[in-house]
């Protein structure tokens, strides 16, 4: 006779059930024990940014243990890269931030150029400089409006922070064809020159982005309800983020002074004056108002990329032939300040038109390893807040 299979399971002399949420009892020294509670968050809760899971312990609200759980994103994109033309792995780094794909692009460009001895002009340089700023107002606007409406302010911020977005987003489609999935960068510059609108719909957006910050920042710097639920909260030492190699404004927001833009001035950074906004608490706090005070750098950015911008001049390489394109056997890594942080690639050339080894390093997974740190002995409410001031795409931790 076939048994039934059992709704329930033994755990600590009493039956507990076999799914959902289950209660494990910790005896202490004096045999006095609480009651600890186990829950999953997700796979796909609204707040997670993507396909993402926590399990959570708590005690009462407390989180006393959390585990990231990820890979359901998985798509293989090193190893789809070793099979392909270096050409044709740049559409593939579109989808790997995908809020972000100038950045990616660039990243990856700039480590097939360091790979092959690759010169980029200098009209070009200005360009990809441009579209990351841009890119960087992109992303730190919607991650203000995402943050915010994890903290419950649900519709007005996240809409004004996209329909400031969408303004950029119209300028990457009408210079590359798509809004989101670019495909733009090319090796030794960029696919499509700028043309006289595509300049003047820039300037006209660095122009009037200031009056939008100064809107934005009026309705959630010092508000009372955003600075109690956000100082003190989340808090990240300067130490743990240097030791888990944390990058970006989660490091910044801890007070370490490291941006890839000033160490090491790759493309035409330093031509530029701008200063690098550090935080003193490393809480979620100032994790949101690194956000801002970068927005504010980005524009000064752009600003001067846009006064100094050349008249003439290419913008790709024409040495470069793409057709059956085959780097010089060795390696290289190239890194850039993607908004997020620390973006990398890794590529190992043997002289033939495939990549012997292609790596990413991505700042989302790295920055995520430290969410249990940040989490312990907080709240279960603060935990979707601190997840958000991560700022995290699925896209880039699962590859």
């Amino acid at each position: 006779m076939i048994q039934p299979i059992t709704e329930t399971i033994e755990i600590g002399g009493s039956e507990q059930p076999l799914y959902g949420p289950r209660s494990y009892q910790v005896l202490s020294g004096n045999d006095l024990g609480s009651q600890l509670l186990e829950i999953s968050m997700g796979p796909h809760h609204p707040s997670t940014h993507g396909v993402f899971r926590m399990d959570v312990v708590l005690d009462g609200e407390e989180v006393v243990k959390l585990k990231p759980v990820f890979g359901y994103l998985h798509r293989n994109h090193e190893k789809i890269a070793e099979n392909a033309s270096y050409l044709a792995s740049m559409p593939y780094t579109d989808r790997l931030d995908y809020f972000c794909s100038m950045t990616n692009n660039w990243a990856y460009a700039h480590a097939v150029e360091k790979l092959a001895g690759i010169k980029v002009p200098e009209r070009a340089e200005y360009m990809r400089v441009i579209l990351a700023e841009l890119t960087r107002l992109v992303n730190h606007t919607a991650l203000v409006g995402f943050l915010v409406n994890d903290l419950g302010a649900l519709g007005t911020p996240l809409i004004y922070a996209f329909r400031e977005r969408e303004n950029i987003l119209d300028v990457f489609e009408a210079l590359s064809g798509a809004r989101m999935m670019c495909n733009y960068m090319r090796f030794g510059g960029v696919r499509v020159d700028f043309t006289p609108d595509i300049l003047k719909r820039i300037t006209h957006i660095v122009d009037r982005y200031p009056s939008f910050l100064a809107e934005f920042e009026k309705l959630l710097v010092g508000n009372d309800i955003i600075m109690s639920r956000c100082q003190g909260v989340g808090v990240l030492t300067k130490e743990l983020a240097i030791a888990s190699s944390v990058t970006g404004p989660m490091l910044r927001a801890s007070g370490v002074d490291y941006d890839i833009r000033k160490v090491d001035k790759y493309g035409i950074y330093d031509r530029f004056d701008f200063r690098v906004p550090l935080g003193d608490h490393g809480d979620v706090y100032d994790r949101l108002m690194i956000r801002f005070l970068e927005m504010h750098e980005s524009l000064k950015i752009l600003r001067q990329a846009l006064k100094q911008f050349p008249q003439g001049g290419e913008h790709i390489n024409p040495e470069v032939k793409l057709r059956n394109f085959r780097p010089k056997a060795g390696e290289a890594y190239g890194r850039i300040e993607s908004p997020k942080g620390e973006l990398g690639f890794y590529l190992i050339s043997t002289g033939g038109n495939l990549p012997y080894r292609y790596r990413v390093r991505p700042p989302s997974l790295i920055n995520l390893t430290i969410l249990e740190d940040m989490c312990l002995g907080e709240k279960v409410a603060d935990v979707i807040i601190i997840l958000g001031s991560v700022d995290i795409v699925l896209g880039e931790v699962d590859r």
